[in-house]
């Protein structure tokens, strides 16, 4: 056992021989810190990429980590000023919405509430009562396609209404805005009662750990039972506040407007009991909740404030993506210059199209905008690398075609296009969850916005079909596609577009073919007509011969020919069928060597659709 040595008396001249101290701001370069390590660059890199890092040459790295690997080469690391962190660190992780704010800071901020449920139990048109506008008029089906955010005043008071997709199609939208939500409206249709979509909506927002309030639409019907969806929800373990439960539930009417206040006042109470608060005073933080390209104004994307105070030209980065604020527009349509927690407005001023759902955050100005963004795009270009590629990226012509070498299944090549990257998500989930065994489905190409000549090539040189989402077509676009024989098909409703998909791949299959046996003739005796070659004289025996029918000469159990009849008469007249008992003269195409006691055989070939 090794004996322990004691420490020098002069403690401080034993701590610099033991650690070299190096003092450093609040981040390092990656090279200038492998040089203060005295480390070639590929060997700090190395050591970054065991702590999961994938870091470049030029790219900042944060004091926690540069500590970490400063420990392995025999340095300690230290501030070079005792400065506060700035507010908005280079990598913000998530928190707990205020818990970086002190208590004095924080001020009541407006619910945000979700509506959430089976498609065509009126969420929207509920959402349009209370707005006092009509959004579900512009909506094509009656079915709304994105998620859209709205703010109304009730007795003096704000809420912010995310109006969510209740089709089936739209499952990733729709978690998307349960976890953006304070409250959760659950609408189910009175006469309808509980649908499968309206399980799953129940089921995100219980997932998302959001209240929940119920709203009994349609009561105004006759055939409206609110007491049978009461049922229901007990059967799910949600018990009603009017049945000794604590589930809020509301009978409410889209088309009267009766109990519309009654549920606008239990959303300002839940919202008291939740005591929501927010900062004002600091920068803005939030999501992204719905992103397009749009004519005219570029990357754009719908956000919903969570923290802070969101103003024109500050520096916002979400994701990979930055932009200084060039301008705010609410969900009126007027352009403002300031907003506040809760708040959703439409921002311009983006360098590109972030994803829906991903965080934004504030920095101090474009320079440090610009390098985190840099940052993360060249880490999410590593993560490409390792073969973590994102599956909204299409994939090469070349990497398609090695994909589908050797395989026997027929495919179908498409190339999708949406007006928003949220539909894009959504359809593109749709598409691939249509399952069959014969024809293979791949999405080679996907983009926001309109369809253009380069959609048209990649569709021409890959066979493939174009499918459109609320888009239209660049100029010279259709006629391009017209002289490449592309074809292009535009939609506005979603479940006619997957339809019209599963239509195509039912109809590149080949069709089954079936043959039906109609009937036996016996030849009973044979005329020679000279050059116009031998008629077999013929008894119906079962059945019936047809003279659009094939016809299958048999003796025995040998077949000797296969063809067409080329006449069939019934005495002196031409027939076109001769039935059972009959007798008729049978002459048919190339073939003429009939005996007696010969038997032929009248079928049909149907041909019978494939399907998935």
């Amino acid at each position: 056992m090794l004996a322990r040595k004691t420490p020098p008396k002069n403690i401080e001249k034993f701590v610099l021989q033991v650690a070299k101290i190096l003092a450093i701001k609040g981040h390092v370069v990656v090279k200038e810190f492998a040089e203060m390590l005295g480390v070639k660059p590929n060997v700090l890199i190395t050591e970054l990429m065991r702590l999961n890092i994938f870091a470049s040459i030029g790219m900042k790295i944060e004091f926690k980590t540069a500590e970490k690997v400063a420990e392995k080469f025999g340095f300690v690391l230290e501030h070079e000023k005792k400065a506060a962190p700035p507010p908005q660190p280079a990598k913000p992780e998530p928190k707990p919405e205020g818990a970086a704010d002190a208590q004095d800071d924080l001020l009541p901020r407006p619910p945000v509430v979700t509506f959430m449920g089976h498609v065509d139990h009126g969420k929207t048109s509920l959402l349009d009562f209370i707005r006092k506008a009509h959004v579900a008029a512009g909506e094509d089906g009656g079915i709304t396609q994105h998620i859209g955010a709205y703010q109304v005043e009730h007795q003096g008071r704000l809420i912010t209404f995310l109006d969510t997709p209740g089709h089936e199609a739209f499952t990733a939208m729709r978690a998307r805005g349960a976890n953006l939500t304070d409250i959760a409206v659950i609408v189910i249709a009175a006469d309808d009662g509980i649908m499968p979509q309206t399980k799953e909506a129940i089921q995100h927002a219980q997932a998302a750990k959001v209240a929940m309030i119920i709203a009994v639409n349609k009561c105004d019907l006759r055939s409206a039972n609110p007491d049978r969806v009461k049922r229901q929800l007990q059967q799910m373990g949600l018990a009603p506040e009017d049945w000794g439960g604590d589930l809020i539930c509301c009978a409410v009417s889209a088309t009267t407007g009766a109990g519309m206040d009654h549920l606008l006042e239990m959303i300002l109470l839940q919202a008291d009991v939740l005591e929501l608060r927010a900062n004002p005073r600091r920068k803005a933080q939030g999501y992204v909740i719905e992103s397009r390209l749009e004519a005219g104004m570029g990357p754009t994307a719908n956000v919903l404030i969570t923290n802070g105070t969101l103003q024109l030209n500050d520096a916002v980065v979400s994701g990979s993506t930055w932009g200084r604020v060039k301008a705010l527009i609410n969900d009126q349509g007027n352009k403002v210059r300031t907003a506040g927690p809760s708040a959703a407005v439409k921002i311009l001023g983006l360098t590109s199209v972030p994803a829906p759902g991903s965080e934004f955050h504030v920095y101090k100005n474009d320079r440090e905008a610009r390098q985190i963004a840099e940052e993360r795009a060249a880490a999410q270009r590593l993560q490409d690398l390792a073969g973590e590629a994102d599956p909204l990226v299409p994939l090469t012509l070349d990497e398609l075609l090695q994909e589908k070498a050797g395989s026997d299944k027929s495919t179908l090549n498409l190339i999708l296009k949406t007006d928003v990257l949220g539909s894009l998500e959504a359809i593109r989930g749709s598409l691939e969850g249509i399952k069959s065994e014969k024809v293979e489905l791949a999405i080679i190409g996907t983009g926001a916005g309109n369809i253009t000549v380069n959609d048209v090539l990649l569709a021409s040189a890959s066979k493939a079909v174009i499918l459109g989402f609320h888009v239209g077509k660049d100029a010279g676009t259709g006629a391009e596609a017209k002289r490449m024989g592309v074809e292009i098909r535009l939609y506005s409703i979603i479940y006619e577009m997957l339809d019209d998909v599963k239509n195509l791949m039912t109809g590149m299959l080949d069709p089954i073919l079936k043959e039906h046996i109609n009937g036996h003739a016996a030849v009973r005796q044979i005329f020679d007509m000279g050059k116009r070659g031998k008629v077999a004289g013929c008894m119906c025996m079962k059945g019936k011969v047809t003279l659009k029918g094939r016809a299958r000469v048999k003796r025995k159990d040998e077949v000797l020919y296969e063809g067409k009849i080329q006449t069939l008469r019934r005495f002196q007249n031409e027939a076109s069928e001769v039935r059972e008992g009959q007798e008729c003269g049978i002459v048919l195409d190339r073939f003429a060597n009939f005996a007696e006691g010969d038997l032929i055989e009248s079928y049909e070939i149907e041909k019978v659709a494939q399907e998935l």
